[in-house]
């Protein structure tokens, strides 16, 4: 026994243009969400990036309070984050006698910030975009002023999420750049 299915309005599927009309709501929704993900994930980094220059800021001002001065620098600003990770949470390994730990957060073991990474015998302080941060002491070690030195306490700043950075504060490449001040 044949059977005949009559199709009436109600039964019908979609149309081609329905179909593609729909595909297009939805790679424009897909767009959109991603794009705001990308901002909202690049503003959580800056907004870390401060958080943690504003700790380190406060743990060097603790160190100052006990040792007389900032850790002292030579007068390049680049690998010094090591410098950094060793008077602030090593302790006692350079003008830091004290044995005081002024930033736990520093701890490689209990890293929440992901902002430390060893090689080898370094502690390497990274900001959320993987590059090093970067310090420089206002006075070296005769304590002369550091003439690399912009602040007249020290130099605390991550290149930002361009990686670039320059010693002269007009340069188009410090305009990404998060400072401590």
């Amino acid at each position: 026994m044949k059977t005949h299915h009559s199709f009436n309005a109600k039964t019908r599927g979609f149309t081609l243009i329905e179909m593609l009309v729909t595909i297009t709501i939805i790679v424009i929704l897909a767009g959109l969400s991603l794009s705001g993900f990308k901002y909202v994930t690049a503003k959580q980094a800056s907004e870390q990036a401060k958080i943690q220059t504003q700790l380190l800021s406060k743990a060097l001002e603790e160190y100052k309070l006990d040792n007389g001065n900032y850790p002292v620098t030579g007068n390049t600003a680049t690998g010094n984050s090591n410098l950094l990770y060793q008077e602030l949470y090593l302790n006692g390994t350079g003008a830091n006698p004290t044995g005081k730990i002024y930033l736990a957060e520093l701890d490689p073991d209990n890293n929440k910030q992901g902002w430390t990474q060893a090689a080898g015998q370094v502690m390497t302080l990274i900001d959320p975009w993987q590059n090093e941060y970067y310090y420089l002491s206002a006075k070296t070690a005769t304590g002369t002023a550091n003439s690399n030195a912009i602040n007249p306490d020290f130099d605390l700043y991550s290149a930002g999420p361009d990686g670039r950075t320059a010693q002269v504060p007009t340069d188009p490449a410090v305009k990404d750049d998060i400072n401590h001040f």
